[in-house]
């Protein structure tokens, strides 16, 4: 409904703008509100609308980071540096050469360097929104990521030529591998003793794969999810998509459309696991699987394992990430919950009652 065609008696209310419609729309509205006095209703719905317009406009419109090169260069002029004052931070003349000429790369000790001294933020040097440079602990635990597989994958195209680079440049590499979604072991979370849960090997390829995954995630369009979306029901109407021979990937369109993200990616060696149900930023979900084994029954349980993680744990703040090595899941009580949604909503026990299946009991 637009300006012209809207009753002064039913304006539009105040919402969370998530399409260009509804953007179109409340653009509209602070136009008519525009004139309000401040501290009066008019004045302070027409706050909120510009709160919602500028929270809206800033993911569907970001703002380009500077390359690196551009913004040492207005450093320098800010600060009237010359090429030799940057020295100390970049390692030698030739080096500072190579690097304003786009001859060389930043390593992590140029960034750091520039970071701490010149007061550039980490995310410009890093070429990576949001990013953040790794701590010392990070740095450790990268050093057991299984580099020779992650290579073999194409995991750090872009970052690195062959092995042998990656080794050499071990803290440039987790730096860059990790710019799009930081340290996941230091994230904000619920309760850092609950942060993260299930019984999948819990290691440095575990760490990898989490961070490739979400990774993977941050590439898609950005997602809208709404905390208690996935339940019994929802869960349904996932499992009517598998009467359907294109049904893994209307699954993966319907999850998109409610806010969730569904990546697949193969296990890493010795982590053991078959998918994973995590939170993504404050308003997206991310359900992960790896097909490790691959087999289209067990596609659908472990999606609806997963969702029911998402239900049971991950929106009520039980956990922050759930890892999943099914083939050992009994044993822990938050995987006999999800065991028992899930299998509720692929086969509800009524049915199995009215149906009469039972275990055949050898005669005496």
């Amino acid at each position: 409904m637009t300006k012209s065609t809207r009753k002064r008696s039913d304006p539009l209310q105040p919402k969370v703008i998530k399409t260009k419609r509804d953007h179109q729309l409340a653009l509209a509205r602070v136009e008519e509100l525009f004139t309000a006095k401040p501290d009066t209703p008019e004045g302070d719905e027409l706050e909120l609308w510009l709160l919602l317009v500028e929270k809206y406009e800033e993911a569907a419109f970001p703002v380009e980071l500077p390359s690196p090169i551009e913004a040492i260069r207005f450093r320098m002029d800010q600060a009237n540096l010359k090429q030799s004052d940057l020295v100390p931070f970049l390692g030698s003349k030739s080096k500072v050469s190579e690097v304003l000429s786009g001859k060389r790369d930043l390593s992590l000790t140029m960034i750091s360097n520039l970071h701490e001294h010149l007061d550039i933020p980490a995310e410009v040097l890093l070429r990576e929104p949001g990013a953040s440079l790794p701590d010392g602990d990070f740095l450790e635990l990268g050093k057991q990521f299984p580099l020779a597989e992650m290579v073999k994958r194409g995991w750090l195209d872009g970052v690195v030529d062959s092995l042998t680079d990656a080794k050499a440049q071990i803290e440039d590499v987790l730096a860059k591998f990790s710019a799009p979604v930081g340290d996941p072991t230091k994230q904000p979370v619920f309760n850092r003793q609950n942060a993260r849960c299930g019984n999948a090997t819990d290691g440095a390829a575990l760490v990898a794969w989490q961070i490739r995954v979400m990774s993977l995630a941050k590439r898609n369009e950005t997602l809208s999810y709404r905390n208690g979306t996935v339940d019994e029901d929802f869960m349904r109407e996932v499992v009517r998509l598998s009467f359907f021979d294109n049904g893994p990937l209307l699954a993966r369109e319907f999850l998109s459309k409610n806010g969730i993200h569904l990546i697949v990616e193969g296990h890493l060696p010795k982590t053991y696991l078959d998918g994973a149900a995590m939170r993504l930023g404050d308003n997206e979900r991310l359900v992960a699987l790896t097909l490790r084994h691959d087999r289209l029954d067990n596609f659908w349980f472990v999606l609806l394992h997963e969702l029911a993680h998402i239900a049971l744990h991950v929106d009520t703040e039980v956990c922050e990430a759930v890892f999943d090595n099914l083939d050992e899941r009994g044993a822990d009580k938050i995987e006999r919950e999800a065991d028992e949604l899930a299998g509720e909503a692929l086969i509800p026990a009524s049915e199995w009652r009215t149906a009469k299946f039972t275990k055949k009991t050898p005669a005496s």
